[in-house]
């Protein structure tokens, strides 16, 4: 029996392992155990409690409860925290996700001890370095053993920063694995997306008019704690809403709900609140999430998750940043980038909106990665076994 340590943090990665933990209890619960950690970076209720439960997750093995601080601060709690739980577990290796602190303490903590690391969305890069999360993707794929891109963009990234392609086993940190398998996050929308529609009572309790909304998040904090981005994003959404006469729905992060009147411009957050046309509401779970996506018009975010479910779910994509680890989205003219500048959300919004050649070609797989992650983890480990 393999056993892995999975290590999840933040709302998308929650999101992530449940798809394999899915596999693992449909397909490989003879050849695999999983014990899961919590970090808890994300720990506010609507950003990962509600998550175990609707998506029927198992509940966390541990929960290291780090909470929120410096870079610095909350990353060497977590080195700590996985430092120990790794000696007390010995796992045969730590399946981590994407991009975050939790992901690059558990890179560095389970690399030095020793245990092999599984890098699901793997070699993703944005090609900018000023992104927290670009320096926690490269590091963990760095020090990983077996590497899983979602996209074909991902696996030659790898390619070109020296990592082998058809290489012999056995795999370890010095002779890595890549594999392109698709996306997990496809993986859930189609196990989710019926379940989602049909369970969402949002559209009643806040008059949302189905198909003709523009769903927007907004979460990072080179947006959310920069007054003069964020109050020019909220300025273009407003102008949107009132030039273009559409409802926007705007499920509030934690971090965006906490800042959005310290920081914003007095005088917009006066217009914003007054706009019956923007609907704030709390953070929503991800089934509500899934199913507001499905029914909007459009998709505006700093999210790399959101921004994949858009595209899953065939919704143009406006994206508040400068660049994009979903580089395809944007070749492919599927997503705008417009960073934080008001006239070009504007005119993104009228660009896609009039836009009618779209496309969708696979590009995040087939929706079965999670079984092809746990078959590439058998086989891997199962031989260093013999």
């Amino acid at each position: 029996m393999i056993k892995l340590l999975t290590v999840i943090g933040a709302r998308p990665q929650i999101i992530k392992a449940a798809a394999l933990s899915r596999a693992v209890e449909l397909v490989y619960s003879a050849a695999i155990t999983e014990k899961i950690v919590h970090t808890g970076q994300h720990y506010d209720d609507n950003m990962s409690k509600v998550f175990f439960a609707e998506m029927n997750i198992p509940k966390p093995d541990y929960n290291l409860k780090v909470g929120s601080g410096s870079h610095g601060k909350q990353t060497a709690a977590m080195i700590k925290g996985l430092e120990e739980v790794i000696m007390k577990e010995s796992p045969d290796a730590i399946v981590v996700y994407g991009d975050t602190n939790s992901t690059l303490a558990a890179a560095i903590a389970g690399s030095k001890l020793h245990v092999p690391i599984m890098h699901v969305e793997a070699g993703l890069r944005s090609f900018n370095k000023s992104m927290p999360e670009e320096i926690n993707r490269i590091i963990c794929d760095h020090v990983s053993t077996l590497l899983f891109t979602p996209t074909e963009a991902g696996y030659f990234n790898l390619i070109s920063e020296g990592f082998k392609e058809g290489n012999d086993g056995p795999y370890t940190v010095d002779n890595p694995k890549i594999h392109h398998c698709g996306d997990v996050m496809y993986d859930n929308i189609r196990h989710f997306l019926e379940q989602a529609t049909g369970s969402c009572q949002l559209f009643e309790e806040f008059d949302i008019r189905k198909g003709e909304y523009l769903l927007a998040t907004i979460h990072r904090d080179n947006n959310t704690d920069d007054p003069k981005r964020l109050t020019s994003i909220f300025t273009g959404l407003n102008r949107i809403s009132q030039e273009m006469d559409v409802q926007i729905v705007l499920p509030l992060h934690p971090r965006t709900s906490k800042l959005i009147k310290k920081n914003l411009d007095p005088e917009i957050y006066k217009q914003i609140k007054a706009n019956e046309k923007i609907i704030m509401m709390p953070a929503v779970s991800y089934l509500d999430m899934l199913a507001l996506e499905e029914s909007s018009v459009m998709i505006v975010t700093d999210s790399g998750g959101v921004q994949k479910e858009a595209y899953l779910l065939k919704k143009p994509c406006i994206t508040l940043r400068a660049q994009t680890e979903w580089v395809e989205l944007v070749d492919n003219g599927n997503a705008v980038l417009t960073d934080s500048d008001e006239n070009r959300i504007v005119e993104a919004y009228t660009t896609l909106l009039n836009k009618t050649n779209y496309s969708y070609p696979d590009i995040f797989g087939d929706g079965k990665a999670a079984i092809f992650i746990c078959k590439e983890i058998v086989s891997t480990l199962s031989a260093d076994k013999q």
